[in-house]
């Protein structure tokens, strides 16, 4: 008897001695061009501090990404970590019950207002996904033709025509690689590449949803003005370029200027031989304080639904981090932490993207919160605007009124 009652002592002792179970998170995502990031180096750092939480990206393909997740949420299958689209796709998750609100998540305190708009409530009230990351809009030359054709980084809209006639001139290359076949281009690397600078950047587009501003005024139809102005420079068939065809027409070196978002810069690298440059939007006359377009692109939420909310909650929490910043955006040039730490770039080119921040003010492109929600779509109608206006088929202020009567038609602050 006592030989058995020791061994069931020892027994006992050795389970409450056992360490707990660990616990598996699974994270649904589109990006799945991502997945030897998150297994080899995202993934590894968190576990190195949590060795009790087992973390899996599972990503689905893009294109396929809100149809899969939308039914696993539905059928009580989806991952526990959601990687949030910005604005109102992952709106409606949250409005559904599939996001959990995460306005008190411990590292939630690192992101601005703007680098949380993306993801929070149009009351403001609650914020449902930790941002992960930003595009930044401007132009990538190449340093080559700069410097055979003898013309430097334009800063103004003056100094930016000035640049692009001397290349015309010159012959060598094609001013500016962009077409309009795609239309998306002609607004997102386009008129909300250069349009910040005229309407303010979060001064106008916040006004621009108050129904304090309308697509006629000034603010709004002066960068059309200046994009009437890019035909000229895109080369012979422009009308017909698509977006690819501009990407080769530029790492080829055909071209002097791209418009570009910072998406391009992996890309670019492994396919241009020329060392490139970047510079921002120019500034139009009189100008002093300069806006860029630092657009809110990716983020990451908790599913509702999560059993393992906890382990999850802790997840996000390190995602609020400088150690997740710094390995995101550096292995991904071009995808800019929005945190408020001063992450170093080790790439130049990147590093030059991500510098305008200490000299400009950031904001979103115009479109994407609250006023494409109606139809018609104000995002698809800007992109076919800019391209209109740029092969001068429609005037600016031809543009400016067609735009402002389709929102006034659904939006009610700007009826």
């Amino acid at each position: 008897m006592t030989y058995i009652r020791l061994t069931g002592a020892l027994l006992a002792t050795t389970v409450l001695a056992a360490p707990a179970m660990a616990v598996d998170l699974t994270i649904e995502s589109w990006r799945n061009d991502d997945l030897t990031l998150w297994q080899n180096e995202i993934i590894p750092a968190f576990e190195a501090k949590h060795p009790d939480i087992n973390v899996t990206f599972a990503p689905s393909a893009p294109a396929e990404y809100n149809a899969v997740l939308n039914s696993k949420l539905d059928a009580g299958s989806a991952g526990d970590l959601i990687t949030c689209r910005p604005f109102d796709a992952s709106l409606a998750l949250y409005d559904a019950g599939h996001l959990a609100d995460l306005t008190d998540l411990p590292g939630m305190e690192n992101f601005s207002d703007v680098a949380k708009s993306a993801w929070t409530t149009d009351d403001g009230s609650a914020t449902f996904c930790v941002p992960m990351a930003s595009v930044i809009h401007g132009f990538i030359y190449n340093k080559e033709a700069f410097d055979e054709v003898g013309v430097e980084v334009p800063a103004t809209e003056a100094e930016f025509f000035a640049v692009l006639d001397a290349i015309k001139a010159d012959g060598s290359f094609i001013p500016m690689a962009m077409g309009t076949n795609d239309q998306w281009e002609a607004a997102t690397m386009g008129y909300n590449n250069i349009g910040p600078n005229y309407w303010k950047g979060e001064e106008g587009r916040l006004a621009l949803i108050a129904g304090d501003q309308k697509l006629t005024d000034e603010p709004w139809v002066a960068p059309y003005r200046h994009l009437a102005r890019w035909g000229e420079y895109l080369g012979d068939g422009y009308e017909a370029q698509t977006y690819p065809d501009s990407q080769n027409i530029f790492t080829l070196g055909r071209a002097a200027i791209y418009p570009a978002g910072s998406w391009e810069i992996s890309g670019f690298n492994a396919q241009a031989d020329f060392e490139m440059g970047a510079f921002k939007p120019p500034l139009p006359e009189g100008a002093s304080e300069c806006y860029i377009s630092d657009h809110t692109d990716i983020a990451m939420g908790l599913n509702a639904a999560s059993a393992n909310a906890e382990a999850a909650r802790t997840f996000l929490s390190w995602m609020g981090t400088e150690e997740f910043a710094t390995i995101y955006a550096n292995a991904l040039p071009g995808f800019f932490s929005l945190s408020s730490f001063d992450i170093a770039m080790e790439d130049p080119l990147a590093q030059e993207f991500v510098s305008w921040r200490g000299e400009c003010n950031s904001t979103i492109r115009s479109t994407y919160q609250i006023l494409s929600r109606g139809t018609p779509n104000l995002e698809n109608e800007t992109w076919n605007a800019s391209a209109q206006v740029i092969k001068g088929a429609e005037s600016p202020e031809d543009a400016g009124m067609r735009l402002q009567e389709g929102l006034a038609s659904w939006y009610g602050p700007q009826q």
